[in-house]
């Protein structure tokens, strides 16, 4: 009996996870991944499923079925191919969808120079961009509401914000990074991106012992792609986040050799960030590195960092070998262009060598992070002191407008406000705005004296009463004597 214990302590540190092989080029650089990491000595055991295309055009919207989601949730840990989300019929991505319904706010995307090996022009980039995942517009919450406006709706949660601020900065503390900055578009987006701003100086007051700073998307965005050496971890806002890593990634050499992590409190994903380029499929030329390169974050995740780095170092000897797939092969650089195949076993070959010009990694410190559950603040004092009625109108004049609606005012309640596209319009407007035949009417009671929703009843009653066509509303709330919501532009 005793013959055999190693035998079985072995499999009892077997880590069972998920893989999804995808479409397009995904099978391909799956089967170069899991080739090395198991070669490697990678204590997994593998459940595959299947997700994307086929699923998709089988009649799934959802492009998984209901028996995969309990396999990733049973083993939860998830290594996933790129997958093709067939265009038209209403299909919703499945990337979101995994990240949002397993609950993966974080989104880690390293982004590293490979120079001399990688063409670059930026030689000592190292950053780490890590992306809230699961709210802000990917909400994917859109209405059509007049013949000329639609629109999307921004969603940003206090939860949302600290969840992924802390996994920033105590993901900067594990790697002994020195600063995390903050990107968002605040000085536009005050109550949004505000609240973003907001919690990222609350949190970072509990780190004082890495450096912060704020940037305005738009600038911080033009220093990154300047001078991304400025920067150490970088946190942002799902739609901000998605944009900048892949620029990031693109100037680092390649989004081909990028891997992202998607981790949440209790399931993770594992990913290549590019997509399933079915050109490519089938003909053994694919790169594999992304995908390996989120393996190797997998690796780290479930306790095998030795593993993770002895196959990230093969990984970086290989590319100083110079021996590269197309997409990264340059003449004087490169010495030999290989497939996919061929990559994969020269990575093998390289297993338990270490890089000599490219820094070499060690992983020691590399454990999953294990993050506080959020705690929710006391309620805040929460008055109603007014509603902004948005009405489809194909007039162009304003103050016609605000005529027909000083109509259904009564008691307290009058019209103080028309924007159009969040550009004040009434009282004072300009004729040069150009209106569309979306606007926001803005009711407010005289101040002091708070409204109740039975009022607003009421005021819609009377504007169905004299034919206004009203497409929605949003209650103007005051938290804790401090108005929680915009002005009009101009006002």
């Amino acid at each position: 009996m005793l013959k055999f214990a190693p035998l079985i302590n072995n499999l009892l540190n077997m880590t069972r996870i998920t893989v999804a092989k995808g479409d397009g080029i995904g099978p391909e650089i799956m089967d170069a991944t899991l080739d090395i990491i198991l070669t490697a000595g990678a204590k997994i055991e593998i459940e595959e499923i299947e997700v994307g295309e086929k699923v998709y055009l089988s009649g799934n919207t959802s492009g998984i079925a209901p028996e995969a989601w309990n396999t990733i949730r049973r083993n939860k840990v998830f290594l996933k191919a790129p997958i093709t989300t067939p265009q038209g019929g209403g299909y919703k991505s499945l990337n979101v969808t995994t990240r949002k319904f397993l609950g993966l706010y974080s989104n880690v995307r390293p982004c590293k120079s490979l120079h001399p090996y990688v063409s670059t022009k930026h030689q000592v980039m190292d950053l780490v961009i890590i992306r809230e995942n699961e709210e802000d517009l990917y909400a994917g919450i859109e209405h059509q509401q007049t013949d000329e406006v639609v629109q999307c709706l921004k969603l940003i949660s206090r939860p949302g914000c600290e969840k992924i601020i802390r996994y920033a900065f105590e993901y900067a503390k594990q790697q002994n990074r020195k600063k995390v900055t903050c990107f968002t578009k605040d000085n536009i987006m005050k109550q949004t991106d505000g609240l973003f701003h907001k919690v990222f100086e609350e949190i970072a007051q509990e780190y004082p012992d890495i450096e912060n700073e704020h940037w305005i998307i738009d600038i911080g965005a033009a220093k990154m792609a300047d001078t991304p050496e400025a920067f150490d971890v970088i946190v942002m806002p799902n739609l901000y986040g998605d944009v900048l890593s892949d620029v990031a990634a693109q100037i680092t050499g390649s989004v081909g050799l990028a891997g992202s992590a998607n981790i949440g409190e209790e399931c993770s994903m594992f990913e290549a960030i590019h997509g399933s380029a079915p050109r490519r499929a089938g003909q053994n030329l694919a790169n594999p590195s992304g995908l390996l390169q989120g393996a190797i974050m997998m690796l780290n995740h479930i306790g095998q960092t030795a593993i993770a780095e002895k196959v990230q170092n093969a990984w970086l000897k290989t590319l100083e070998d110079g021996i590269h797939t197309y997409d990264i092969f340059k003449e004087g650089i490169s010495k030999q262009k290989v497939g996919t195949r061929e990559f994969a076993r020269a990575v093998i070959a390289n297993l338990g060598e270490k890089p000599t010009v490219l820094k070499a990694v060690s992983y020691s410190n590399n454990a999953a992070l294990n993050l506080p559950k959020y705690k929710r603040k006391p309620a805040a004092k929460k008055v109603l002191e007014g509603v902004d009625v948005f009405v489809h109108w194909n007039g162009s004049n304003p103050d016609e407008l605000a005529g027909k609606l000083h109509e259904i005012e009564f008691k307290d309640i009058n019209l103080t406000m028309i924007t159009n596209r969040g550009i004040k319009v009434w009282p004072e407007g300009f004729k040069e705005t150009f209106c569309t035949d979306h606007w926001r009417c803005r009711f407010k009671s005289r101040v002091g004296v708070e409204i109740n929703k039975t009022d607003i009843i009421t005021l819609l009653q009377n504007a169905v009463d004299k034919n206004i066509d009203v497409i929605k509303t949003e209650n103007l709330y005051n938290f804790d004597g401090k108005a929680a919501y915009s002005l009009g532009q101009g006002q």
